[in-house]
């Protein structure tokens, strides 16, 4: 009998570890993009961009602090021409405070 149990306690320990390992690692981040925004404005469409009738889309990731404030961007893509505009304007983003910081993906679109 203490043979038969042994496969049973086996199997058991592995699905509470592969639970554990799977449920741990989220328990430990902030929920993201779930932060009331405050202020948001527009990135403006570049002059530039304007006159050669150019249109993108720019990704950026997103660290917002605690106290609100957008702490750290980083680009995953898009034109440099609009990466400016778009990390100029992040400055201004306003969120409600947390007790933690948060990290967000956004996507802006530019067409003429």
């Amino acid at each position: 009998m203490v043979f038969a149990l042994r496969p049973k306690v086996k199997i058991a320990a592995t699905c509470f570890f592969v639970a554990m390992a799977l449920i741990l690692p989220a328990a430990n981040l902030p929920a993201q993009g779930s932060r009331k925004m405050l202020s948001n404005p527009e990135p403006p469409y570049p002059e530039v961009a304007r006159r050669l009738r150019l249109s993108g889309v720019v990704k950026v990731q997103v660290t917002i602090a605690p106290d609100g404030k957008i702490r750290e961007t980083k680009i995953m893509g898009g034109h440099p021409i609009f990466v400016n505009s778009v990390e100029q304007t992040l400055k201004d983003w306003k969120y409600a405070p947390a007790a933690t910081e948060t990290t967000t993906q956004m996507e802006f679109t530019f067409h003429p």
